[in-house]
């Protein structure tokens, strides 16, 4: 018996146990049968267990060289190490579903574990909406996109390998955490189909709803940046984020969830938006959906997506089901979703909120218009029309900078309504360091207008953010807290509100990157003999020649390179391509990245002779480590976001809260 054959069992008996569950919950909804409930409950955790079998079954497939199975055969060799081995696991489109499956189960798994800390009522529908999406997944498991298929015949005596493009350490990372971050939006969306179901449509499913979502929102996050990162360091054209139609797909969802944790706060508040958060919802896995039908459909050129496959069209329909479904039940629920308040003022915190949101959706339109309007244009026009960076730094800039700006603008408002002398008290001191920065940037030789205002607007809100931080830290410090005690006080006491501020720091962090890259980026090719060399900014690289390495599955050659800079010899350099034979001797960047304060000297092998003869392409690309540290800065508020809070801590009862709740919390 093989491996393949035990996962392929896994697999039937986990889309059993995923049928089952799903009709004995929503029976056990009808009837109101705990009973019934429960055996929902257990059989959804028998489909986490035969999907983690399955999934450690095709692992094994892939560690024990079967390449009877022609999954393995396709993405793995003899000649791998075995942590790409390990990975090629999800590197394709069988392993990829197998492990959005797993990843929903075990969400799942974890739902029910806690469900105790829900609504009774929602708890059935929650299983039966994820139990319903984890059998689609089986069954296009079981049918067109099988792993565990063996190949007929005797098997080859070796694999092809996994693509060149994926043996990078960010594979390891990167592609797990955005196939998750698609698959956890559909936790959220299941409680939203069972809040709608029930008519339950005040703040209790909001509450509920929160945790998930944060904890969706950073997975996505940790994809995004993770996968900015690949591109910057594998791909070899000196930049992160070129717009990619996958690029765009995985950010689509985030956008959205990003809306919703924002418009939360006002249902809660003021109860208000509640249609509105649905929506977003509802959204966030709709678009996480038609992420997963676009990289498998085959429909787009993208250096993420998969060849393509019998998958795509299943997904479309599934998509157009889940939209059908949702927009049915929403609809019913429409005379439930009336607002208990009206806007008092644009002047407000729900104001700049509101705001907020139509910038996100406004980002997102234009996301999902550039990405889908080279397959309209064929539709129509008969003649594919592409859509570039150009179009999405024209659209989508301007309104990222407003979005920052109303970042900064949102904290030193107040809820309903917020006096003219209050707004300009608290606009003081941010637009003062605004001001600060755009009369000291012409000095430094930023003479571009638009950087300038960039630049400027991100200093308003970073400090706003440091100014609202600042005062509350001050209020902790005057009943009597060190300043140090003060600021973890505040993070520990008001996790949401502070960890959001964290979040909207490390956005101001990336945009400066942004900037900075994309309008001081600069680029310089050389043809260079042995000996010979190029300056560029304030740097100065010598060629030394070329390394020629022949192995049995790949050819590598290596440029070696000095850099000097102010007359001194910093490193010796080695950028270069290797050929996979396995893969039509496809090349793969190996790209140096120096990084000197805030900027990265980004040297790449465009190209060479047998005469000792090479190109080399450099980038000097400014302020670019300010958007991986940003990243990590928004990830690092996410969690703070996310982290759970005791609901008593002895500092609590030490602190005047009266007086706290006026000058601090939200």
């Amino acid at each position: 018996m093989y491996f393949s054959d035990l996962g392929t069992i896994a697999l039937i008996l986990a889309l059993c146990f995923a049928l089952y569950a799903l009709i004995a919950a929503v029976l056990g909804a009808i009837r109101d049968s705990a009973p019934l409930i429960a055996s929902a409950k257990r059989s959804a955790l028998m489909v986490t267990f035969f999907l983690l079998v399955a999934s450690a079954a095709l692992i094994a497939s892939f560690l024990t060289h079967d390449f009877g199975v022609n999954y393995v055969a396709q993405h793995s060799n003899l000649a791998m190490p075995w942590y790409y081995t390990t990975a090629a696991f999800y590197g394709g489109q069988e392993g990829s579903l197998l492990y959005w499956g797993l990843m929903l189960a075990v969400f799942a798994a974890i739902f029910v574990l806690t469900s105790r800390r829900v609504s009774a009522a929602l708890v059935p529908y929650v299983i039966a909406t994820l139990m319903g999406i984890e059998a689609f997944l089986l069954l296009m498991l079981m049918s067109v996109s099988n792993p565990f298929v063996r190949v007929h015949g005797a098997p080859p005596p070796d694999g092809n390998g996994l693509n060149p493009l994926l043996m990078d350490p960010g594979m390891l990372i990167h592609p797990p955490m955005l196939l998750m971050g698609y698959m956890s939006f559909a936790v959220p969306f299941a409680f939203a189909v069972a809040a709608l179901i029930k008519g339950e449509l005040g703040s209790e499913w909001l509450r509920t709803i929160r945790r998930w979502t944060l904890a969706s929102w950073s997975i996505q996050t940790t994809g995004l940046i993770l996968g900015a990162w690949w591109a910057y360091h594998v791909l070899g054209w000196g930049g992160y984020w070129g717009w990619d139609p996958v690029e765009n797909a995985a950010l689509l969802p985030w956008l959205t969830a990003t809306a919703f944790l924002h418009s939360t706060m006002v249902q809660e508040r003021r109860g208000m938006l509640k249609g509105w958060n649905l929506c977003l919802v509802i959204a966030s896995f709709a678009l996480s959906i038609f992420g997963t039908f676009e990289v498998r459909s085959g429909i787009i050129n993208s250096v993420h997506s998969f060849a393509y496959s019998a998958v795509g069209p299943y997904f479309l329909a599934f998509l157009f089901i889940i939209l059908v479904f949702s927009t049915a039940l929403f609809l019913c629920r429409l005379p439930k979703l009336r607002p208990e308040h009206e806007f008092d003022s644009v002047l407000s915190r729900e104001g700049i909120f509101l705001l907020n949101n139509l910038l996100l959706l406004g980002v997102t339109f234009a996301t999902l218009w550039g990405t889908l309007f080279p397959l309209i244009s064929a539709a129509l026009g008969k003649q594919t029309m592409t859509v570039g960076p150009p179009f999405y730094n024209h659209v989508n800039g301007p309104l990222l900078v407003l979005l920052i700006l109303a970042m900064g603008v949102g904290p030193l408002l107040a809820w309903r309504r917020t006096s003219t002398h209050a707004l300009w008290r608290n606009l003081s001191v941010p637009a003062v360091a605004a001001a600060l920065c755009a009369a000291v940037l012409p000095l430094l030789g930023v003479n571009d207008v638009a950087a300038n205002i960039g630049f400027s607007i991100c200093m308003f809100t970073a400090g706003a953010i440091l100014y609202e931080l600042w005062r509350g830290v001050r209020v902790r410090h005057a009943h009597g807290e060190p300043y140090l005690l003060a600021l973890y006080m505040l993070f520990n006491r008001y996790r949401q509100r502070y960890g959001g501020y964290l979040v909207h720091l490390g956005l101001v962090l990336l945009a400066v990157g942004v900037i900075g890259s994309h309008f001081f980026q600069v680029q310089q090719d050389a043809v260079l003999k042995s000996g010979q060399e190029m300056s560029i900014a304030d740097y100065r690289l010598v060629y030394l020649g070329n390394i020629d390495m022949q192995e049995p599955a790949k050819q590598s050659i290596t440029a070696q390179l000095q850099i000097w800079r102010d007359g001194q010899l910093q490193q010796y350099i080695y950028p270069g391509r290797v050929f996979y034979h396995n893969f039509a001797d496809q090349p793969v960047s190996q790209i140096s990245i120096t990084t000197y304060g805030m900027v990265d000297l980004y040297v790449f092998l465009a190209n060479w002779d047998g005469a000792g003869q090479a190109t080399i392409r450099v980038f000097v690309n400014p302020l670019v480590p300010l958007v991986w540290y940003g990243g990590l800065l928004m990830l690092l508020g996410g969690i703070t976001c996310w982290w759970p809070q005791r609901r008593k801590t002895l500092m609590h009862r030490s602190i005047a809260q009266p007086q706290l709740a006026k000058e601090v919390a939200v």
